[in-house]
């Protein structure tokens, strides 16, 4: 099959173990980004099978109208950038595996990778070394801190191992099931949603992004943090109502911000408020990009290619028509 993989930045796949499994396939990997609905069809205009890097390139229905050759596009993970509608109606098939019970272990690590960052002042303590001044300030720790997560599910578990592990005390807020999980677990669960974070030294936000979540923390919750508080998202932007985050770290609450996601990726204007704001601690999207957990997900995209290659696809998340 002509295979395309979109978005492929630092141009890892070929590197990685899992690569070997496209062999015989016609593979073309692309390492630039394109908006343009025009220049991506045309693209893409040969492709027959589409592999997608998580959400970095939106698949509409526009799209979809003019890719007559393409017969299955492969994920891993959830598609809310996929019009799976419009796919099903144009006779494209699409395969992703939800990866049930597989916590994205990086993801996690990267969470407390920003808090300690936060916290301990690394990039200005590491600015003033290079600039000959020794230290710069005194940091403080994790141990003692509660720590509120917004989300109890594979990944937010894993965070909580990792909190108790720094000693620190955890409280929980989020679905129904997921507060029941962490009762279960032993773990303190919030009385409300506002209680989180107004009780919080460090709320981190591990929610899928979904129509129901979008937008899910407001003004309120965020003023109610206390000024010297850390908010940590390496979940979804959305999933703050749009501007709110600005306006809370301009009004001093919370005190600081630890991001690895955006509304609007890639970013590259380094003027951008959040990423320029002295108060904010930001990575590029990066809580999954590991070589080790790269090699696992495209190992299941690039399965789901064979299987459906050999006539026999598996994870199949388009209706049967």
């Amino acid at each position: 099959m002509k295979v395309t993989i979109l978005d492929d930045w630092f141009d890892t796949l070929r590197t990685l173990p899992c690569f070997d499994r496209l062999a015989g396939h016609d593979v073309t990997v692309f390492t630039d980004h394109l908006d343009d609905v025009d220049a991506l069809a045309a693209r893409l205009a040969d492709t027959e099978a589409l592999v997608l890097f998580r959400e970095r390139t939106p698949i509409t229905r526009s799209l979809m109208e003019r890719l007559p050759r393409l017969k299955l596009i492969s994920l891993r993970g959830s598609y809310p950038h996929v019009d799976v509608a419009a796919c099903a109606e144009h006779g494209v098939m699409v395969c992703s595996n939800l990866a049930a019970g597989k916590p994205s272990y990086p993801t996690a690590e990267l969470t407390f990778a920003l808090m300690l960052a936060a916290l301990r002042g690394l990039p200005s303590q590491m600015a003033s070394l290079r600039g000959g001044h020794w230290q710069a300030g005194v940091g403080r720790g994790l141990r003692g801190k509660t720590l509120a997560l917004f989300g109890y599910g594979r990944i937010g578990q894993v965070v909580a191992e990792l909190g108790q592990a720094f000693g620190m005390h955890l409280l929980i807020w989020g679905s129904e099931s997921g507060r029941k999980r962490a009762a279960a677990s032993g773990l303190d669960v919030a009385e409300s949603q506002h209680a989180l974070f107004s009780q919080a030294d460090i709320v981190s936000l591990h929610l899928k992004l979904t129509p129901a979540t979008r937008g899910i923390v407001t003004q309120g919750d965020l003023a109610a943090m206390g000024p010297r508080s850390l908010l940590v998202n390496t979940s979804r932007a959305g999933l703050i109502a749009p501007g709110v985050l600005l306006q809370a770290l301009e009004a001093g609450r919370p005190g600081m911000a630890a991001l690895d996601v955006f509304d609007d990726e890639p970013v590259t204007d380094p003027s951008d408020p959040l990423i320029s704001h002295p108060r904010v601690i930001a990575t590029p999207h990066i809580g999954f990009v590991t070589e080790e957990e790269l090699d696992m997900q495209f190992a299941d995209i690039f399965d789901q290619i064979n299987r459906f290659d050999m006539g026999a696809p598996i994870n199949v998340v388009t209706p049967a028509g």
